[in-house]
């Protein structure tokens, strides 16, 4: 990111006051705190991740912040979303966020957007500005805002949730960057992957995983630190733990040249075809597999099927690492002919949608196998629940 420009910015006698514990910073001071105030920011999204990463932007200084929802203040927001309250209920987000921010910080400019992000108008609000957040909670606007950010060059702070689970990273940050698609390079089917309304979620897990995406707009503003671009930083809530994992960007991804219907590339053209398609995999749940994996580890091939920083995170004992793209475009298909022989294949992912999709291809190839339900979450659910495999 190219340093802002700070000429002819200044600081009143009340912002001296105000960033008082910044100033004292070395690596921030007065020249740190002006780029703050030089610099624009953009939220899409005012929800549990978008609260705390507002509250602490504004707190912080940033001179023009940008929010972007077109939803509403509801009840069951309040469990998580701290940015609103009681009296905002029915009311926009936006306005909510924006009144709020003043509250903090009367000094921050505030544009908001009350529409839902789309490929028509995403590239004219997100050009605006210096950095932009992704507070979003689905797949279409995930990859619709990493898209528009590869195309007019934005760093992407990006989070996400689930559960007692959530992770962070920067995406984009230069040109050597790895960007959203080097993470989840295809979107799993609908469905497949509870929402926070279907699976629930931790009300302060929003908060940790908030508060690092501010930290790293901070961080990557003023040029302090070391950034999360090329690293991908989760958190178990449950157990406390954070790991970090090396994101590489991936020599054979799709060039991004424009944006799409993204509602459509998530739902699919084929849909209904992968569900006839599925239907026609054998699937074994993790216990039943785990039978086998005692009685029969000599007759079997199992294959991980996600992306390098998963499987060094952790996979199951014995796995070899296929990442599904090497399937999607055949690199690999020969290597796991020969790797069965007689031995009976097994597959999983992260949550069984990449794996069911790797086995769905290997079919057309007359190579069979069987789909591990649940895939890694499921063996670590197992895992912590008996600590026995």
């Amino acid at each position: 990111m190219q340093a802002h420009e700070n000429r002819g910015i200044e600081l009143s006698q009340e912002e001296v006051d105000r960033y008082a514990r910044h100033l004292t910073l070395p690596e921030i001071g007065i020249a740190g705190q002006k780029k703050l105030k030089a610099s624009s920011v953009l939220c899409i999204g005012t929800g549990g991740l978008g609260s705390p990463l507002l509250l602490y932007l504004a707190a912080a200084g940033i001179g023009r912040i940008g929010i972007v929802d077109f939803d509403l203040v509801e009840h069951s927001n309040l469990q998580r979303q701290i940015l609103h309250g009681m009296s905002w209920l029915g009311k926009p987000k936006t306005a909510s966020a924006k009144a709020r921010i003043l509250e903090i910080n009367p000094f921050c400019q505030i544009n908001i957007f009350e529409t839902l992000l789309n490929k028509h108008n995403a590239l004219g609000i997100i050009k605006e500005f210096d950095l932009i957040c992704d507070c979003t909670d689905n797949f279409p606007s995930r990859y619709l805002i990493n898209d528009a950010c590869v195309l007019l060059g934005k760093p992407n702070i990006y989070g996400s949730i689930a559960g007692f689970e959530g992770q962070a990273t920067v995406f984009n940050l230069n040109k050597e960057s790895p960007n959203y698609r080097d993470l989840v390079p295809e979107p799993p089917p609908p469905g497949l992957i509870p929402s926070c309304a279907e699976g629930g979620v931790l009300g302060v897990l929003p908060g940790l995983i908030g508060v690092i995406q501010a930290t790293e707009v901070i961080k990557i503003i003023t040029g302090v630190g070391q950034s999360l671009n090329g690293r991908l930083l989760t958190v178990n809530a449950l157990t406390m733990t954070f790991r970090e994992l090396t994101l590489k960007p991936n020599k054979n991804r799709h060039k991004i040249t424009c944006l799409i219907d993204y509602n459509e590339f998530y739902s699919g053209k084929n849909t209904s075809t992968f569900n006839n398609e599925a239907l026609s995999i054998e699937n074994i749940s993790i216990l039943d597999f785990k039978k086998i994996l005692c009685s029969q580890i000599d007759h079997i091939v199992l294959i991980d099927v996600r992306n390098p920083s998963e499987f060094e995170s952790n996979s199951i004992q014995g796995a070899t690492l296929i990442p599904l793209i090497q399937i999607q475009n055949g690199e690999s298909i020969e290597l796991i002919r020969k790797m069965l022989l007689k031995r009976r294949l097994y597959v999983y992912c992260q949550s069984g949608s990449r794996s069911l999709e790797a086995l769905i291809i290997l079919k057309k190839h007359n190579i069979e196998g069987v789909n591990i339900k649940g895939g890694m979450n499921a063996w670590m659910a197992e895992v912590r629940s008996n600590n026995k495999l």
